[in-house]
């Protein structure tokens, strides 16, 4: 029925590199000579070992991987991933708690960047570089790296490639998939590195710099000090990071495009591109006069927050410089919108997509258009292709899904004690993998390190579902999926 054997093959290589992750953690411990030592050391004996037991349960598989494969492999791997990668937080005792530790590596993973931890400030440095490379790792894909790195080894790539790339368009640049990843790699590295430059030259320490520039180009939002980029007070810093933040937010084959084959008006002239420019520059603008009106800000100021605060939530990255919790209610719910249509599909931004918003809107455009002409044909095209009704059906069953899951995550906190406000927003952060959250008893800035544990469990599931983009992991809690047929 399954192909069992190159399912922990190909699980066991992984935890393998996992392991080399952390080993790089354990280089950065070392060098500052901090308590974290012992528990790399332990953490990467102890995935290694599984990682070799794994490949030996493997050995002699074919390299055959059907689409129920694909599915299977990759939210296994994803949760394998996470719950090895919780071993540094709990065998060095800085988290406490297997739920909390898992919640935390999953929220890194998936670059939710939602935390419990209430003191970031007092981790170690190797911690503090795990939790910012757990983003950096899961940006783009946890098996889509390895597609990059060990092009041989995957069978099946194209299937674990439409199971783990976000969005409605699974874009290739090349023939072989192999190169479209290694390109995208390529890009992703670039704009890690120029971030990192740009942070360490507007002031920031190399250890710093390294972290936040993870962190941002993963759209992840952790940060090596609580109070995330607001720490440096630093208006160049606030720009570099809403510059990286933004370009993390656009696909990547349209940013390789317009980088390495000059096809800026191409990038330009893209539909989902407009919409996700347009939703930063409205949801600026309409920010920034409320901030004028009622926080007594000046204009330079309220630009630099507001488009910080829009640009943050909009690609799902969720750091931030200043409290949004202070701020009027009305500038909640322009954050909750961005927060939920997200960025570009093919990026490593989470949210509903402005994919989807694109096609939605012409949906619903010709729908309007079809009431008075009935018996017109009007073809749902974006970007000169035709959307097919198939892929129309599909983009509400998506949003169906999404809205589904989040109602009920919201359900459940009601019950649970969470607050409405809270609730909701905490339920569209996971299912948007956004990170922060917007109310009074867990705002922006703080920790969800109060949630009851049962909750916790439940929102790790729904960060996990929203960057696998829903279906990749409802599909296996499917009765057909375990049918042979």
């Amino acid at each position: 029925m399954f192909n069992r054997r190159l399912i922990f093959k190909i699980s066991g290589t992984l935890l393998w590199i996992e392991a080399a992750f952390m080993t790089l953690s354990l280089v950065m411990a070392l060098y500052y000579g901090e308590s974290d030592v012992k528990a790399f050391a332990a953490s990467i004996v102890i995935t290694a070992l599984a990682g070799t037991g794994l490949r030996l349960l493997g050995r002699h598989a074919t390299s055959a991987l059907t689409r129920r494969d694909a599915y299977l492999l990759v939210t296994i791997v994803w949760v394998l991933f996470t719950a090895f990668g919780m071993l540094p937080f709990l065998i060095g005792g800085y988290i406490h708690g297997v739920t909390n530790a898992f919640f935390e590596t999953m929220s890194g993973l998936t670059t939710t960047g939602a935390t419990i931890i209430d003191k970031v400030e007092g981790l170690p440095h190797g911690v503090l570089f795990w939790r910012s490379l757990t983003q950096w790792i899961g940006g783009l894909g946890i098996v889509f790296f390895t597609i990059a790195i060990i092009p041989s080894f995957v069978g099946g790539s194209i299937k674990i490639f439409a199971a783990e790339a976000t969005g409605p368009i699974k874009s290739k640049m090349h023939p072989r998939l192999t190169t479209t990843a290694k390109a995208l790699w390529g890009v992703y590295l670039l704009l890690t590195v120029l971030c990192a430059t740009g942070f360490f030259l507007f002031g920031m320490n190399p250890f710093d710099a390294v972290n936040y520039a993870m962190t941002i180009t993963a759209t992840g939002g952790f940060a090596t000090h609580d109070a995330s980029t607001g720490y440096f007070h630093t208006p160049a810093i606030d720009y570099t990071a809403i510059v990286f933040m933004f370009l993390s937010g656009v696909s990547f084959v349209m940013l390789y495009s317009a980088l390495f084959k000059g096809k800026i008006k191409q990038l330009l002239k893209n539909t989902e591109f407009r919409l996700y420019s347009i939703l930063a520059l409205a949801s600026t603008i309409l920010i920034v006069y409320f901030l004028l009106r009622y926080n007594d800000y000046t204009l330079s100021h309220a630009i630099r927050i507001a488009l910080f605060q829009v640009v943050s939530f909009l690609t799902t990255t969720g750091m931030f410089n200043e409290d949004a919790a202070q701020w009027h209610h009305i500038t909640w719910v322009i954050l909750s919108l961005c927060m939920f249509f997200g960025g570009c599909a093919g990026s490593t931004a989470g949210g509903f997509k402005c994919a989807r918003g694109v096609i939605a809107l012409k949906v619903l455009s010709n729908e309007i258009r079809h009431m008075l002409h009935p018996k017109a044909l009007l073809p749902v095209k974006v970007n000169g292709s035709t959307v097919h009704s198939q892929g129309q059906i599909t983009l509400m069953a998506f949003f169906l899904a999404y809205i589904l899951l989040c109602f009920t995550a919201y359900f459940i906190m009601i019950l649970a004690g969470v607050d409405s406000t809270n609730s909701i927003t905490i339920a569209l952060s996971c299912g948007s993998n956004v990170g922060p959250t917007l109310g009074l008893e867990i705002g922006p800035t703080m920790s969800w390190s109060i949630l009851p544990a049962g909750v916790k469990w439940i929102l790790s599931a729904l960060m996990l579902m929203g960057r696998l983009e829903i279906f990749t992991v409802l599909v296996v809690f499917t009765p057909s999926f375990w049918k042979d047929h």
